[in-house]
C-alpha cells in the first residue's frame, strides 16, 4: 500500500493538471490583449487568484492539521489505556498477591545469600 500511494497521487495530480490545461475555452485578457487557448488557460492558472500561495496556505493547513489530529490520537489512546487500567485493577488484584508473594519469596532468599 504504501508503495502505490505516491503512484495514485501522481496520477490525480496528472489529471487534475490535464483538466486544467485543457480549457481551451478559457480567455485571459492581458493588457489589452486577449491570450487564448491552452496558454490562456496556463496564465489563468498562475496569475489569477494567487494559486501560489493558496497551495502554501494548503500545504502549511495539511501539515498543521496532520500534527493536531496526531496529538488528539495519542491523548485519546493514552486516556482510554488509563480509562482500562483504572476498570481492571480491582479485578487484577488476586493475581497480583501471588506475585507479590512470589516476589517476597524470590527477595528474601537474595538477602540470605548476601
Amino acid at each position: 500500500m504504501k508503495k502505490i500511494t505516491p503512484v495514485i497521487v501522481a496520477l490525480l495530480l496528472a489529471i487534475a493538471a490535464w483538466n486544467a490545461l485543457d480549457a481551451s475555452d478559457m480567455q485571459v485578457n492581458w493588457n489589452g490583449e486577449e491570450v487564448a487557448g491552452p496558454l490562456g488557460a496556463l496564465a489563468g492558472l498562475l496569475c489569477a487568484g494567487g494559486l501560489l500561495a493558496g497551495l502554501l496556505v494548503l500545504a502549511v493547513v495539511a501539515v498543521l492539521v496532520a500534527f493536531l489530529m496526531a496529538g488528539v490520537g495519542f491523548l485519546l489512546v493514552g486516556g482510554l489505556a488509563l480509562l482500562l487500567a483504572l476498570l481492571l485493577a480491582p479485578f487484577l488484584l488476586p493475581l497480583l498477591i501471588p506475585l507479590a508473594l512470589i516476589a517476597f519469596i524470590a527477595t528474601r532468599g537474595r538477602r540470605r545469600r548476601a
